[in-house]
């Protein structure tokens, strides 16, 4: 997604720690990722309900953030991550309707992770 203002956090040791947009997406995937991972681990229905309105709210926004006049993405690259936001939700509405797994959510999001990362090889 786009690159705006850097946002600074205090740390425990007095030194200032700087997030980008790609930090706090990552963040973002890794906190609604692993709620999809403990709500499965525990087999959980209302924990499973947090999780998938969490993965929900976080592929609308990533949706709407590609639909922006000014997000510079390539086409192509707009054009598959909003194939993969229409899948997601429509997953999390097959998982809290007909209990389907949440595996390939989960999948999608680590793979999300590793490209925010560079880790493109596994």
């Amino acid at each position: 997604m786009k690159l705006a203002n850097f946002q600074s956090t205090d740390t425990n040791f007095g030194s200032r720690h700087v997030r980008t947009d790609r930090d706090n997406e990552y963040f973002a995937f890794s906190q609604v990722t692993q709620k999809l991972k403990n709500a499965t681990k525990i087999d959980d229905r209302y924990a499973m309900i947090e999780a998938v309105n969490a993965s929900s709210q976080l592929w609308t926004v990533i949706a709407a953030d590609l639909a922006h006049e000014e997000n510079s993405l390539p086409p192509e690259v707009k054009a598959g991550l909003l194939s993969l936001a229409f899948f997601s939700l429509k997953q999390g509405r097959r998982i809290l309707l007909e209990r389907a797994s949440a595996e390939p959510l989960i999948e999608i999001n680590i793979r999300i992770m590793k490209g925010l990362r560079g880790d493109m090889n596994s």
